[in-house]
């Protein structure tokens, strides 16, 4: 269920609202479950983009490749992908949008528009981690109140920020604000993924749900949801619910059919089987591709370092 969650992950993402013109920076559509797109959550230091050192006992590229980490075993919110060495983190992300906004924003008023302003970067909404709902619900206590929703105070920031932002007054021109975006991008870049690691982490989301290990994991899930009462062949087929997917109401089905699936989840081990089956997938192809990933983790690193120095 599509319920930007996630987005962005701490969306970074700036988008043209209601005829106004905003800067387009840094954010991730990394397809993930539930339509998570996060931001990584790593310290906010240049050097977390770096890959992991790995034990050298394992020959060939795939001993370089960054392993996946888990912090609390019981919040999949605390893992961490492989893929996430390779991106920016959360933190360096703000760092380089708040300094493109404040750089652009001074451009626009040396162009002549003074009342242009950047629009805000969007509250975070449901997943605040990569990993953090990209599997689906996993919070029994949320998921006993807002079923598959986010949490309402989120929900109604996010809705408020929306609105505030939606409109600029300024009166100028896309032109004005393109130079000046183009300018900028030359002092300082923006921090988002290289195209090859949103590709990849599109690609194993997709491929880990057909894992075998995944696939067993789904069927008894699936099993238990039946004995309960509910028929879902997936844990994603009960999280896009069309029943479930109006942002301003959450329904005593909703939330027990959430109830349930958490249950099911944890009583078959379903999020961690599902998380260890894309890291393997993950490192497989980030080990294809190593030197494409290590240019895209010093990018990032370099964006953060230019907009420090900024």
């Amino acid at each position: 269920m599509d319920q930007l969650m996630a987005a962005e992950q701490e969306r970074k993402n700036k988008v043209k609202l209601a005829g106004k013109t905003v800067v387009p920076v840094a954010f991730l559509a990394l397809a993930a479950g539930a339509g998570a797109v996060y931001y990584t959550t790593s310290s906010g230091d240049p050097e977390d983009t770096a890959p992991q050192a790995q034990s050298a006992s394992r020959p060939g590229p795939l001993a370089e490749v960054a392993h996946a980490t888990i912090g609390d075993p019981g919040d999949p919110a605390t893992w961490r992908l492989p893929i996430e060495s390779y991106m920016p983190t959360m933190q360096q992300a703000r760092l380089v949008s708040s300094t493109r906004d404040e750089l652009i924003d001074q451009c626009m008023d040396d162009s002549g528009y003074p009342q242009w302003q950047p629009a805000p970067d969007l509250p975070s909404l449901g997943g605040t981690t990569l990993t953090d709902w990209r599997y689906g619900i996993h919070d029994a206590g949320l998921a006993s109140t807002r079923g598959y929703h986010p949490d309402a105070g989120q929900q109604k920031a996010y809705d408020d920020a929306m609105e505030a932002g939606a409109v600029d007054e300024s009166g100028a021109p896309d032109s004005a604000v393109r130079s000046c975006t183009a300018k900028i991008d030359g002092q300082v870049p923006p921090a988002q993924p290289a195209d090859i690691v949103q590709r990849v982490s599109g690609e194993a989301f997709t491929e880990s749900e057909k894992d075998p290990t995944v696939v067993a994991a789904f069927a008894k899930w699936s099993a238990c949801m039946k004995a309960k009462g509910y028929d879902y062949d997936k844990p994603m087929d009960a999280n896009e619910d069309p029943r479930f997917t109006d942002p301003g109401q959450v329904t005593a089905t909703e939330i027990a059919t959430a109830k349930a699936d958490i249950a099911c989840r944890d009583q078959y081990n379903v999020t961690r089987t599902w998380f260890d089956a894309e890291s393997r997938i993950q490192r497989d192809k980030i080990a294809k591709h190593l030197d494409d990933f290590k240019a895209a983790a010093k990018a990032a690193g370099d964006a953060v370092a230019k907009a420090k120095a900024a």
